[in-house]
């Protein structure tokens, strides 16, 4: 049985495929395979009566079981590179700890020199840690211009395949989205002087005491027990979300931003590398699908049917195919 993952593993592409029509998601998609099954096969009425309910349920649970086993294991392979990076920045600070100077008698003329070097730097740190407001981003550009007219007035997205806005930047890629929020305030934050809900459909967060930066439904739904979000040098929020649908981009955060163009999306080559096998041909499928309807060539999906009618053409040139139109 060894085997049967590894020549599975070739029906990956068509079943990626299949599934980029079906947008309701896992449910959407074994409706339409059970209606296939029904129609184009004596799947339910080839064998006594209730003995394809014992195989799909034996089917299920099979898979299932092999799920879960894989999903305990991504969740123990997390949480020790997690001890890992902690005990590695424990033995670092440790390593950079400053020992006790050697106390040096000065004279007059050098601690006068000493004291206006540490007045001259107290002036530019008390400067400094004032109140300044964090740069907002420049505007995100919009399209003017496309063949596509659904896609002009959309935002093109900035460099990590999201959005720079007012109050907040997002990035993502097909797996998770990064978003930070500065906070503007003139004291450094702490836990207890903010306001951070998360669900797995909503997000609310902002500092005590003031109007909520974002208090807004999510696209999409989210992994909330696979999402994250920390202070950073007590000037800003960053959030990580992991997505519960890894096979779409998100045109925009939450449902009150502007949409940015997913198909001016264009993920970096070198990164492909880090992706899985089945995310990594699904990337790779829509970007050549891309580049084909930019140049007017067919898609994949498209040459694919184009394929099987030559080849039926071919089969049967007693039939006149000239009067018929095919997309």
């Amino acid at each position: 049985m060894s085997g049967d993952g590894k020549q599975q593993e070739h029906f990956d592409t068509l079943f990626l495929s299949i599934a980029q029509h079906h947008p309701q998601g896992p449910t959407q998609l074994l409706d339409t395979f059970v209606n296939f099954l029904s129609r184009k096969t004596d799947f339910f009425t080839g064998a006594k009566e209730g003995e394809w309910e014992k195989l799909v349920l034996n089917t299920f649970k099979k898979y299932e079981k092999l799920s879960r086993e894989n999903h305990e294991a991504e969740l123990k392979e997390k949480r020790e590179q997690e001890a890992r990076k902690k005990a590695a920045a424990a033995k670092k600070a440790q390593a950079e700890t400053v020992k006790p100077a050697q106390i040096t008698e000065l004279t007059e003329e050098e601690a006068a020199k000493l004291q206006a070097e540490l007045d001259a730097k107290n002036n530019v740190s008390s400067a400094s840690s004032s109140s300044t407001p964090v740069p907002t981003p420049p505007a995100p550009q919009k399209i003017e211009e496309d063949e596509d007219e659904s896609e002009k007035g959309k935002l093109l997205p900035n460099k990590g395949n999201g959005c720079d806005l007012e109050k907040y930047t997002w990035t993502q890629n097909l797996g998770d989205i990064e978003l930070r929020v500065p906070l503007n305030a003139s004291f450094r934050v702490k836990q207890k002087d903010l306001i951070v809900n998360m669900t797995k459909k909503h997000l609310t967060c902002g500092i005590k005491g003031q109007p909520p930066i974002i208090d807004d439904d999510f696209l999409h739904e989210i992994k909330l027990e696979e999402s994250s979000w920390v202070i950073e040098d007590g000037k800003m929020l960053l959030f990580t979300f992991e997505k519960v649908n890894k096979m779409n981009w998100w045109s925009k955060i939450v449902k009150s931003d502007p949409e940015i163009s997913t198909k001016k999306i264009n993920p970096e080559p070198s990164k492909l590398s880090d992706l899985d096998g089945e995310t990594r041909g699904m990337v790779e499928k829509m970007m050549y699908d891309q580049r084909q309807k930019e140049l007017g060539l067919p898609t994949s999906d498209e040459q694919k049917k184009q394929d099987v009618l030559k080849k039926f053409m071919e089969q049967h040139p007693e039939m006149d195919f000239s009067k018929c139109k095919f997309n």
